[in-house]
């Protein structure tokens, strides 16, 4: 059964009975080894999709994105567990190739959440996180895009929402980072000038599980050398190489120029030209939108 393929209503009863057993079932299931943490509107859905193929990966259930380190922590250990694949069929995996294999999630506000890094060192003390990057001016104009088709965002014009950030977001980091059980409209939907600032994040990430546990993705290549970054994102992770790599969309990953205020592209621009100087030292090199 395709579950995507049900309407809405009946989705959610499946949905529902599922996350019921998983939770009756999760002491035998598997936990992942590795996250893919954001960033959001860098590409995650492609990078999860081509993970998701690979032999030895079985994907979590029903959804990719499962959210529990930044808005469903307080559901607990055996609700998050429900969601992943059981033991015996990494078993299978195992016998076939004779590896082990690897369960994993993509929930790019675990990048942005106050409190998420620390839960998943907790939590997933040998876990592996990767992090996909992206122009932060394309992404920022990507974001308020998304949020406006989704019914997320009133205010359709960018530049209008850009100056809306401050008042929105004020004190809305603090609060989340005091408060467990505080939830953020706003910072999870409307952060789209702070979301670029990549470097703080990874830091903040780093600091908690390690930056030997965290690789960094550069959307742009990704989607340009999409077998090259595959292959480096699957070194990382310990999976093995030489199996069937799964089939790349390729996307032509362009500035859209026409589509944004010139003034107000040079403005960001130089907004984040300190911030992708610092995320160069996590990448080795000077981003590639950064390049002339």
């Amino acid at each position: 059964m395709n579950v995507r393929n049900l309407p809405a209503p009946v989705k959610r009863v499946v949905h529902l009975g599922t996350r019921s057993y998983g939770r009756l079932t999760s002491d035998s299931r598997m936990l992942p080894s590795f996250l893919i943490c954001g960033g959001q509107r860098c590409g995650t859905t492609s990078l999860y999709r081509a993970l998701a193929a690979h032999p030895v990966v079985l994907k979590a259930v029903l959804h990719k994105g499962v959210h529990y380190f930044d808005t469903s922590y307080k559901r607990g250990p055996e609700w998050y567990r429900g969601h992943f694949p059981l033991l015996r069929s990494a078993e299978r995996i195992g016998e076939r190739y004779g590896v082990r294999a690897q369960t994993f999630e993509s929930s790019p506000y675990y990048m942005y959440h106050p409190q998420a890094a620390a839960r998943i060192a907790r939590d997933l003390p040998y876990s592996k996180l990767v992090v996909l990057v992206r122009d932060p001016v394309e992404r920022a104009y990507s974001q308020h895009h998304h949020e406006v088709a989704r019914g997320y965002e009133t205010e359709q014009d960018f530049g209008a929402a850009l100056t809306l950030e401050p008042a929105r977001l004020h004190r809305q980091e603090e609060r989340l980072a005091l408060d467990p059980a505080f939830y953020s409209f706003a910072h999870q939907h409307h952060a789209y000038r702070a979301r670029g600032e990549y470097a703080r994040y990874l830091s903040v990430m780093a600091q908690h599980v390690g930056r030997e546990r965290i690789h960094v993705v550069e959307s742009e290549r990704f989607f340009t050398e999409p077998e090259a970054v595959y292959d480096e994102v699957c070194g990382f992770l310990g999976l093995p190489a030489g199996l069937e790599r799964p089939p790349f969309e390729r996307h032509n990953a362009r500035p859209r120029q026409a589509d944004m205020d010139p003034g107000l592209r040079r403005e960001l621009s130089e907004h984040y030209r300190s911030h992708d100087e610092a995320l160069a030292t996590w990448l080795g090199h000077t981003p590639v939108w950064r390049r002339g």
